[in-house]
């Protein structure tokens, strides 16, 4: 495919060591550039000490406004062959700018997760209910969404599982989506034997990002739910806490007494994964696939999880560990995992095959490379055949619009004063 000059919106600036959404971004950013294109990453975000240097990819990095016309003059100045928008969020800020000043573009959007589905999952918890997923339906988050997943021209989905009810459920075209999961390098015996041995490494371990509610209610569980339990079962091991913007509510859980250790960032993640001997992952609510998880994985680490940490993930394969809603049976699990040496070593191979078999790179950045070089070569036929996305891109363009527009009035009219 020829190069291309392709510009990403992000929601943020890249942090991979601080959550699996950074890492998503930079791997696409490095596949796209396997390909020879050309990249620019924008973002209307402040940058933070964690935020990664792109510049050392050759990536050129332009920071930008929002409801501001210098980006129009941006748009101009680069005009764009692809524009990848990280989020639907960015796509609802920037996409009636694109389809003014770029209508021959390609548009992206990499949707991380279903938020629709994620806050769905979270409502329910919240109040104590049983998940129902035709509540998703009615969501306005989801409504939202679906409607981005329209607008642009392919979608990337990062689970099967999401994948499946864009397909079944919302009746998506496939030729608008596009599954894309984490693209990971295959694990390798000489891999294998540099990861800690089973006796090398000590206690429980728990890492995320805690601007990330789901985050904060696992350690919650594990705290109150599990570490009771498991705790008593093997005095005198640890669960360790990791996690980047580790708030007061989460550094005071921590309790040497309990031996419930709160760390904070971890400036290395798989590093401080390697060291412990199981990652616990009591996920109650979320969507998309879990990095911890494939961290997990990549350090030789069997973890066991709830049915959503693990969504999406193992396909027909064992996983590495256990996976189970009840608490009781998950501290148990716990257990046994942790003091069965013969166990831990199968859990951690189950692991080995997953990444290999369903993360390897190359097995879905193909797909994705073949359906952006298919929609570039005609991109008026594609596009004719969504004309449901026609619709509602001139209905967002005389919507969105004027409300931005006015929002870049208002601004210039406070400043003034």
């Amino acid at each position: 495919m020829k190069s291309k000059k392709i510009l990403i919106i992000g929601l943020v600036w890249p942090e991979p060591d601080s959550s699996a959404a950074g890492t998503r971004i930079i791997q696409l950013i490095k596949l796209l550039l396997s390909e020879n294109h050309q990249l620019i990453f924008a973002s209307a975000a402040g940058k933070g000490p964690h935020s990664f240097d792109l510049t050392s990819l050759e990536v050129t990095e332009k920071a930008i406004i929002l409801n501001n016309s210098s980006f129009d003059t941006f748009l101009q100045e680069i005009n764009p062959d692809v524009v990848i928008y990280d989020r639907f969020v960015t796509e609802e800020q920037y996409g009636w700018r694109i389809a003014e000043h770029c209508p021959n573009a390609i548009t992206i959007l990499d949707t991380e997760d279903l938020h629709g589905l994620r806050k769905a999952r979270q409502k329910a918890h919240k109040h104590k209910e049983e998940f129902n997923p035709e509540a998703v339906f009615s969501d306005s988050v989801t409504i939202r969404e679906i409607s981005a997943i329209l607008r642009c021209d392919l979608s990337l989905i990062i689970s099967e599982t999401e994948m499946q009810l864009l397909l079944q459920d919302f009746r998506i075209d496939p030729s608008l989506l596009c599954y894309l999961p984490f693209l990971e390098e295959i694990v390798r015996p000489a891999d294998i034997l540099q990861w800690k041995k089973y006796q090398d490494r000590e206690g429980f371990m728990f890492i995320g990002n805690f601007l990330h509610e789901p985050n904060w209610n696992t350690v919650q569980i594990l705290k109150t739910r599990i570490w009771p339990v498991l705790s008593k079962i093997l005095p005198g091991v640890g669960m360790h806490i990791y996690g980047a913007y580790c708030s007061q509510k989460v550094t005071q859980l921590h309790n040497e007494k309990e031996r419930f250790y709160v760390h904070g960032r971890a400036d290395d993640s798989l590093g401080a994964i390697s060291k412990h001997r199981i990652l616990l992952a009591p996920i109650l609510f979320g969507a998309g696939l879990k990095g911890k998880l494939i961290h997990a994985m990549q350090t030789g680490t069997p973890s066991v999880t709830t049915t959503i940490g693990a969504e999406g993930m193992y396909g027909d394969l064992p996983w590495n560990g256990f996976i189970t809603d009840d608490f009781e049976d998950f501290s148990q699990f716990a257990a046994q995992l942790y003091t069965n040496q013969e166990l831990w070593t199968q859990c951690r191979n189950n692991g080995v095959a997953i990444i290999n078999e369903r993360f390897e790179k190359t097995k879905s950045s193909k797909t994705f490379i073949s359906m952006l070089q298919n929609i570039s070569a005609n991109p008026e036929q594609h596009r004719r055949h969504n004309f449901t996305g026609t619709i509602l891109r001139f209905q967002t363009m005389n919507s969105t619009k004027y409300m931005s527009l006015w929002i870049e009035q208002k601004n210039a009219a406070d400043q003034s004063r």
